[in-house]
């Protein structure tokens, strides 16, 4: 049985940094169950993800702490345990994916979130030429039955460049290219989650290559999960 809901919605109840101390043992042990987990993934993905086995839980690991500088919320801390996973590691520009564990919000996926400007040109030029391809993918039943549909923030109208009545105007009016599935609390806390989501992750390869090979020539980062 997996530890995180217990601590996690503790942690929500009591976000601030006199109950984190005092419950630090609690924490670390919580979290090092959820690196051991990411150990078994980063190994799983290293079977089809070529460069993903020289990696190690902390380098996908996301700090728990929160960045409240620009944040009108000022709680220290993340409710929810996540990690990113791609060979080119967590500040790529490049596709990835992505698991969160979160009382009631578990999910996992993946792609791109909010690239930037140069990354995005890349990929609605991918589109133009290519966008019967990414329909196809979207289409297939593994990725379907999976994820639904490629989701993310959308213009309003058509981005500079493309007619309105472009043939793949949804995808190019995209400014996010990501897919996400949801987990159940029970999957997670039986850990049959783990192989859920190595399965959904092999599922989502021809959508995270579409991505790479659009964007193969631009240099390492930001602008990603």
């Amino acid at each position: 049985m997996r530890p995180y809901f217990k601590f996690l919605s503790a942690l929500a109840e009591n976000n601030h940094r006199d109950w984190m101390l005092a419950n630090k043992k609690w924490y670390d042990e919580t979290r090092s169950e959820f690196m051991e987990d990411v150990d078994y993934l980063i190994k799983g993905l290293g079977e089809f993800l070529p460069g993903m086995d020289s990696f190690k839980a902390k380098d996908c690991v996301f700090r728990i702490n929160r960045d409240v500088r620009f944040s009108a919320n000022k709680d220290p801390y993340k409710t929810n345990f996540s990690a990113y996973f791609s060979p080119k590691g967590k500040k790529s520009v490049g596709p990835g994916f992505y698991l969160s564990i979160k009382p009631g919000q578990s999910m996992l996926g993946g792609g791109i979130w909010m690239p930037e400007a140069d990354t995005l040109k890349k990929i609605r030029r991918e589109i133009d030429y290519s966008g019967d391809r990414l329909k196809e993918i979207e289409e297939h039943p593994d990725f379907k039955n999976t994820f639904g549909q490629i989701d993310g923030e959308r213009l309003k109208t058509s981005p500079r460049d493309y007619d309105q009545d472009h043939p793949h105007i949804d995808y190019l009016r995209l400014k996010s290219f990501t897919a996400f599935a949801a987990l159940q609390d029970a999957q997670v806390n039986s850990g049959a989650y783990l192989n859920i989501a190595l399965d959904s992750f092999r599922k989502m390869m021809p959508f995270n290559e579409f991505l790479e090979q659009a964007i193969e020539d631009v240099e390492d980062g930001s602008g990603i999960l």
